[in-house]
């Protein structure tokens, strides 16, 4: 079903399933590609360098063929063409287009594995499948991205449960509606540009994916009346003087486009539901970026915000003016608009932008937990398990008093080890550290009691008869010894280190 128009001049779905046939039939997918480019020249075109990729398919083999006419996007002559494709109706459904004895693309095809290894395809604008938004450079204000860094990170991170229903906002070419496809029931997309939902479509229909809903408009204007049991969006979040480019802009000043659909989410969700959502925002001088961002979270939702990197205001709009390729115009308008972008940061008083994540839960709690906190290091994808279990350990800190944590029992989690750091030849360690080496991936100081506490945690004992006893091994008082633990122990359960579980023999 959709609300919208057909986009004009752009490729028909009608004879998809045919296409998406030749394509398997010729190996043009993830695996095929490593196969035939080798890594070092897959992995180049993520950078949108090209010459290694020429450089690999200078037969004239099928699957040459295909990676040339859609990846690259050189022209083909019609007779390899034709032995590739079912060449007339991509012709007459405008996939490719001929000119004299050459045939050329009209699309960017990227193959994309999906998480059980389905074959998946992402249409995009020509240009925008090498290398993902570094090939923006030029492109009209409506442009239609591929996949790149910012696409996957957010499908990485999505809570992936069973679920009745899904919200894409602001699908862009549809790779999240892919993903939602395989776990929700009903999946909507919805964008403020009718080229992008015409991708979307052709993306599902060239994956073999099912059909989703699809809407016009802004933000959650096209589904004002629903709700859902999850959200997703990485939307136009750049911080800019002027909405230039629909895919990246968002027409609001400042970050408010971003504060508007955190804010606006909660009134969208189920009980329990999730959004997630990629976003910038400002480092305003005299304000903590936390705090100005926990003023964002609605009412009866927990919130997990992670700062993944900031940028001073310089570095950020040479990003962003690289991005639409102005660095290679004229270099007086480069000027004047570089020259925007740090009149509007001095205004707004903004010293640096923030990026990141940002996850809410609908749980109803007058008491929600909200978490920030900047976290630049590595992390483990995907990483939608780990989501999920964050907001089950702030579930179960959120009803268990200090008492009752010290009655609970624990286990170390399976992933994590311990570190003695100290200098070589040293009796006793400088210090313990314990490590995890999935999900987030945090290490942690802890001191002596720290160290014997969480290495007793297997499930047998209570917090607290573990404390004891080690108030007994080094001989404290063990009442002060209880009362002063439960904070550390909290820490420990919240990022994940001890897991609460039933008592052994139970």
């Amino acid at each position: 079903m959709s609300t919208t128009s057909p986009a004009s001049g752009l490729p028909s779905p009608d004879h998809a399933p045919r296409l998406r046939e030749a394509l398997l039939s010729g190996a043009f997918t993830v695996d095929g590609l490593l196969d035939r480019l080798g890594a070092s020249a897959y992995a180049a075109l993520a950078r949108s360098e090209t010459v290694p990729a020429l450089r690999a398919t200078r037969g004239d083999g099928v699957l040459d063929t295909l990676v040339r006419l859609f990846l690259l996007q050189q022209p083909t002559p019609y007779r390899q063409a034709v032995a590739a494709l079912p060449l007339e109706e991509c012709l007459a459904d405008g996939w490719v287009a001929r000119d004299g004895d050459e045939i050329r693309a009209a699309v960017d095809l990227r193959p994309y594995g999906g998480p059980e290894g389905q074959d998946w395809f992402i249409v995009s604008d020509l240009g925008c499948a090498v290398g993902g938004a570094a090939g923006a450079g030029g492109q009209g204000e409506g442009v239609v991205l591929g996949v790149g860094g910012a696409s996957t990170t957010l499908a990485g991170i999505t809570v992936r449960t069973p679920v009745a229903s899904a919200l894409d906002l602001g699908t862009g070419s549809g790779i999240q509606v892919l993903h939602a496809a395989q776990h929700a029931t009903r999946v909507t997309a919805t964008d403020l540009n009718p080229r992008a939902l015409h991708f979307a479509r052709l993306t599902l229909a060239l994956s073999g994916a099912p059909e989703a809903e699809l809407r016009e408009g802004s933000l959650f204007e096209p589904v004002r009346d629903d709700t859902y049991d999850l959200i997703v969006s990485n939307p136009p979040f750049v911080i800019s003087p002027g909405a230039r480019l629909t895919y990246r802009d968002g027409g609001m000043g400042g970050d408010d486009l971003c504060r508007t659909l955190v804010q606006q989410a909660g009134d969208r969700l189920n009980d329990g539901g999730y959004a997630q959502f990629l976003a910038n925002w400002q480092h305003v001088e005299g304000e903590e970026w936390q705090e100005r961002l926990r003023s964002w979270v609605p009412r009866g939702c927990d919130a997990w915000i992670v700062q993944r990197e900031v940028q001073d205001v310089t570095q950020y709009a040479e990003l962003w003016l690289r991005d639409s390729g102005d660095h290679r115009g004229d270099p007086e308008q480069y000027a004047a608009r570089y020259d925007a972008w740090l009149d509007e940061f001095e205004r707004r008083k903004t010293r640096a932008v923030g990026f990141g994540w940002i996850t809410l839960r609908r749980s109803g709690s007058d008491r929600p937990s909200i978490v920030a906190e900047e976290w630049p290091h590595p992390v483990e994808q995907p990483l939608g398990a780990g989501v999920q279990a964050h907001f089950e350990r702030q579930d179960y800190l959120r009803t268990h008093d200090d008492a009752a944590l010290l009655a609970d029992h624990f286990a170390l989690a399976a992933e994590v080890v311990q570190e003695q750091v100290g200098l070589a030849g040293a009796e006793d360690p400088e210090h313990v550290v314990l490590r995890q080496n999935r999900g987030m991936r945090r290490a942690t100081k802890v001191d002596t009691v720290g160290a014997g506490f969480a290495g007793a945690c297997d499930g047998t004992l209570s917090a607290g008869r573990i404390l004891d006893a080690i108030a007994q091994l080094l001989d404290e008082d063990p009442v002060l010894l209880r009362d002063r633990t439960p904070q550390a122990l909290r820490l420990l359960v919240e990022e994940g280190f001890l897991e609460p579980v039933a008592p052994l023999g139970r």
